[in-house]
Protein backbone atom coordinates (compact mmCIF):
# COMPACT_ATOMS: atom_id res chain seq x y z
CA UNK A 1 0.00 0.00 0.00
CA UNK A 2 1.28 3.35 -0.62
CA UNK A 3 2.32 5.23 2.35
CA UNK A 4 3.33 8.85 3.38
CA UNK A 5 5.99 9.47 5.35
CA UNK A 6 6.32 6.33 7.02
CA UNK A 7 2.51 6.44 8.24
CA UNK A 8 -0.35 4.51 6.58
CA UNK A 9 -1.94 6.45 4.69
CA UNK A 10 -3.56 5.46 1.73
CA UNK A 11 -3.43 6.32 -1.96
CA UNK A 12 -6.34 9.49 -2.58
CA UNK A 13 -5.66 9.88 -6.26
CA UNK A 14 -4.13 13.04 -6.09
CA UNK A 15 -1.56 12.26 -8.99
CA UNK A 16 -2.16 13.72 -12.31
CA UNK A 17 -0.52 10.80 -14.13
CA UNK A 18 -3.87 8.56 -12.08
CA UNK A 19 -6.26 11.30 -13.40
CA UNK A 20 -4.97 11.28 -16.91
CA UNK A 21 -5.17 7.19 -16.56
CA UNK A 22 -8.88 7.86 -15.14
CA UNK A 23 -9.59 9.77 -17.93
CA UNK A 24 -8.85 7.20 -20.82
CA UNK A 25 -10.15 4.47 -18.80
CA UNK A 26 -13.72 6.58 -18.27
CA UNK A 27 -13.65 6.76 -22.29
CA UNK A 28 -12.84 3.34 -22.58
CA UNK A 29 -15.76 1.93 -20.09
CA UNK A 30 -18.40 4.60 -22.26
CA UNK A 31 -17.32 3.52 -25.75
CA UNK A 32 -17.49 -0.43 -24.86
CA UNK A 33 -20.77 0.26 -22.94
CA UNK A 34 -22.53 1.03 -26.20
CA UNK A 35 -20.82 -1.39 -28.01
CA UNK A 36 -21.96 -4.00 -25.85
CA UNK A 37 -25.16 -2.87 -25.09
CA UNK A 38 -25.99 -2.54 -29.01
CA UNK A 39 -24.34 -6.41 -29.27
CA UNK A 40 -26.04 -7.97 -26.99
CA UNK A 41 -29.75 -6.66 -28.15
CA UNK A 42 -28.75 -8.29 -31.48
CA UNK A 43 -27.65 -11.51 -29.89
CA UNK A 44 -30.14 -11.51 -27.34
CA UNK A 45 -27.82 -12.21 -24.37
CA UNK A 46 -28.50 -11.62 -20.87
CA UNK A 47 -24.59 -11.59 -20.13
CA UNK A 48 -23.63 -9.14 -22.77
CA UNK A 49 -26.42 -7.23 -21.22
CA UNK A 50 -25.45 -7.11 -17.96
CA UNK A 51 -21.60 -6.34 -18.71
CA UNK A 52 -23.03 -3.73 -21.15
CA UNK A 53 -24.24 -2.13 -17.46
CA UNK A 54 -21.51 -2.67 -15.67
CA UNK A 55 -19.62 -0.76 -18.45
CA UNK A 56 -21.86 2.06 -18.14
CA UNK A 57 -21.88 2.29 -14.23
CA UNK A 58 -18.24 2.17 -14.31
CA UNK A 59 -18.13 5.04 -16.79
CA UNK A 60 -20.14 7.04 -14.16
CA UNK A 61 -18.96 5.72 -11.24
CA UNK A 62 -15.20 6.44 -12.64
CA UNK A 63 -16.32 10.34 -13.35
CA UNK A 64 -17.36 10.60 -9.95
CA UNK A 65 -13.82 9.16 -8.46
CA UNK A 66 -12.14 11.68 -10.77
CA UNK A 67 -14.68 14.56 -9.13
CA UNK A 68 -13.66 14.09 -5.80
CA UNK A 69 -10.31 13.46 -5.86
CA UNK A 70 -8.33 15.75 -3.01
CA UNK A 71 -11.55 16.26 -1.36
CA UNK A 72 -12.06 15.53 2.37
CA UNK A 73 -12.27 11.80 3.90
CA UNK A 74 -16.25 12.26 4.50
CA UNK A 75 -16.74 13.42 0.99
CA UNK A 76 -14.61 10.51 -0.64
CA UNK A 77 -16.04 7.92 1.75
CA UNK A 78 -19.87 8.94 0.77
CA UNK A 79 -18.62 8.74 -3.14
CA UNK A 80 -17.17 5.73 -2.24
CA UNK A 81 -20.36 4.72 -0.67
CA UNK A 82 -22.68 5.70 -3.49
CA UNK A 83 -20.68 3.33 -5.71
CA UNK A 84 -20.52 0.56 -3.47
CA UNK A 85 -24.82 1.26 -3.16
CA UNK A 86 -24.92 1.71 -6.88
CA UNK A 87 -22.79 -2.14 -7.67
CA UNK A 88 -25.61 -3.70 -5.34
CA UNK A 89 -28.55 -2.34 -7.30
CA UNK A 90 -26.67 -3.56 -10.46
CA UNK A 91 -26.05 -6.50 -8.76
CA UNK A 92 -30.12 -6.66 -7.51
CA UNK A 93 -30.94 -6.10 -10.98
CA UNK A 94 -28.96 -8.24 -13.18
CA UNK A 95 -29.61 -11.27 -10.67
CA UNK A 96 -33.22 -10.49 -11.02
CA UNK A 97 -33.65 -10.65 -15.02
CA UNK A 98 -31.35 -13.28 -14.86
CA UNK A 99 -34.55 -15.00 -12.81
CA UNK A 100 -36.95 -13.73 -15.47
CA UNK A 101 -35.29 -14.86 -18.30
CA UNK A 102 -34.78 -18.49 -16.94
CA UNK A 103 -38.93 -18.85 -17.42
CA UNK A 104 -38.53 -16.90 -20.75
CA UNK A 105 -35.38 -18.58 -21.87
CA UNK A 106 -34.02 -18.14 -25.73
CA UNK A 107 -30.89 -19.23 -27.11
CA UNK A 108 -28.56 -16.54 -27.52
CA UNK A 109 -25.96 -15.99 -30.78
CA UNK A 110 -22.94 -17.08 -29.68
CA UNK A 111 -20.74 -15.99 -32.43
CA UNK A 112 -21.86 -12.80 -31.71
CA UNK A 113 -21.37 -13.04 -27.88
CA UNK A 114 -17.70 -13.94 -28.62
CA UNK A 115 -16.40 -11.90 -31.05
CA UNK A 116 -17.86 -8.99 -28.59
CA UNK A 117 -16.45 -10.57 -25.44
CA UNK A 118 -12.98 -10.74 -27.06
CA UNK A 119 -13.45 -7.02 -27.87
CA UNK A 120 -14.63 -5.59 -24.14
CA UNK A 121 -11.94 -7.77 -22.57
CA UNK A 122 -9.40 -6.25 -24.44
CA UNK A 123 -10.53 -2.89 -23.56
CA UNK A 124 -10.64 -4.06 -20.11
CA UNK A 125 -7.26 -5.59 -19.81
CA UNK A 126 -5.86 -2.24 -21.16
CA UNK A 127 -8.01 -0.56 -18.18
CA UNK A 128 -6.56 -2.92 -15.39
CA UNK A 129 -3.04 -2.42 -16.84
CA UNK A 130 -3.46 1.57 -16.50
CA UNK A 131 -4.81 1.22 -13.06
CA UNK A 132 -2.58 -1.89 -11.26
CA UNK A 133 -0.70 0.08 -9.31
CA UNK A 134 -3.02 2.02 -7.65
CA UNK A 135 -5.16 -1.33 -6.68
CA UNK A 136 -4.09 -0.60 -2.66
CA UNK A 137 -4.99 3.04 -2.53
CA UNK A 138 -8.39 4.20 -0.33
CA UNK A 139 -11.82 3.72 -0.78
CA UNK A 140 -12.79 5.66 -3.67
CA UNK A 141 -9.65 4.46 -5.65
CA UNK A 142 -10.10 1.26 -4.55
CA UNK A 143 -13.63 0.83 -5.70
CA UNK A 144 -12.47 1.93 -9.22
CA UNK A 145 -9.93 -1.02 -9.32
CA UNK A 146 -12.12 -3.42 -8.15
CA UNK A 147 -14.57 -2.04 -11.04
CA UNK A 148 -11.80 -2.57 -13.48
CA UNK A 149 -10.76 -5.87 -11.90
CA UNK A 150 -14.59 -7.15 -12.30
CA UNK A 151 -14.94 -6.00 -15.43
CA UNK A 152 -11.84 -8.18 -16.99
CA UNK A 153 -13.36 -11.44 -15.35
CA UNK A 154 -16.92 -10.84 -16.52
CA UNK A 155 -15.03 -10.53 -19.79
CA UNK A 156 -13.74 -13.97 -20.24
CA UNK A 157 -16.70 -15.34 -18.49
CA UNK A 158 -19.01 -13.97 -21.18
CA UNK A 159 -16.52 -15.65 -23.72
CA UNK A 160 -16.77 -18.32 -21.68
CA UNK A 161 -20.57 -18.29 -21.76
CA UNK A 162 -20.94 -18.01 -25.58
CA UNK A 163 -18.68 -21.33 -25.97
CA UNK A 164 -21.30 -22.81 -23.75
CA UNK A 165 -24.02 -21.93 -25.78
CA UNK A 166 -22.04 -22.80 -28.81
CA UNK A 167 -21.46 -26.47 -27.20
CA UNK A 168 -24.58 -27.04 -25.89
CA UNK A 169 -27.57 -24.91 -28.02
CA UNK A 170 -29.06 -23.71 -25.24
CA UNK A 171 -28.97 -20.30 -23.09
CA UNK A 172 -28.65 -22.12 -20.14
CA UNK A 173 -24.47 -20.68 -19.59
CA UNK A 174 -25.38 -17.49 -20.62
CA UNK A 175 -27.64 -17.08 -17.79
CA UNK A 176 -25.31 -19.17 -15.87
CA UNK A 177 -22.24 -16.29 -16.62
CA UNK A 178 -24.99 -13.37 -15.63
CA UNK A 179 -25.70 -14.93 -12.31
CA UNK A 180 -21.96 -15.52 -11.12
CA UNK A 181 -21.65 -11.83 -12.49
CA UNK A 182 -24.20 -10.45 -10.39
CA UNK A 183 -23.05 -12.08 -7.68
CA UNK A 184 -19.34 -10.60 -8.16
CA UNK A 185 -21.14 -7.40 -7.97
CA UNK A 186 -23.05 -7.94 -4.61
CA UNK A 187 -19.23 -9.02 -3.29
CA UNK A 188 -17.71 -5.99 -4.64
CA UNK A 189 -19.97 -3.47 -3.30
CA UNK A 190 -19.64 -5.02 0.20
CA UNK A 191 -16.01 -4.40 0.20
CA UNK A 192 -16.75 -1.50 -1.15
CA UNK A 193 -19.07 -0.04 1.53
CA UNK A 194 -16.79 -1.99 4.39
CA UNK A 195 -13.95 -0.26 3.37
CA UNK A 196 -15.95 3.02 3.43
CA UNK A 197 -16.94 3.20 6.55
CA UNK A 198 -13.88 1.63 8.19
CA UNK A 199 -12.01 4.56 7.19
CA UNK A 200 -14.70 6.71 7.86
CA UNK A 201 -14.14 5.38 11.28
CA UNK A 202 -10.51 6.13 11.08
CA UNK A 203 -11.07 9.46 10.32
CA UNK A 204 -13.73 10.18 13.22
CA UNK A 205 -10.97 8.43 15.42
CA UNK A 206 -8.01 10.94 14.93
CA UNK A 207 -10.35 14.04 15.04
CA UNK A 208 -11.66 12.81 18.74
CA UNK A 209 -7.60 12.15 19.36
CA UNK A 210 -6.70 15.50 17.81
CA UNK A 211 -9.58 17.63 19.91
Amino acid sequence: MAGCCGHDAKFDGVSDSYKRRLWAVIAINAAMFAVEMGAGQMAQSQALKADALDFLGDALTYGISLAVIGASVQVRTTAALAKGVSLLLMGLWVMGSTIYRVFVVGVPEAGIMGVVGFMALAANVASVLLLMQYKDGDANVRSVWLCSRNDAIGNVAVMLAALGVWGTTTGWPDLIVAGIMAGLFLTSSVQIIRQALEERREEAGHLHEAG
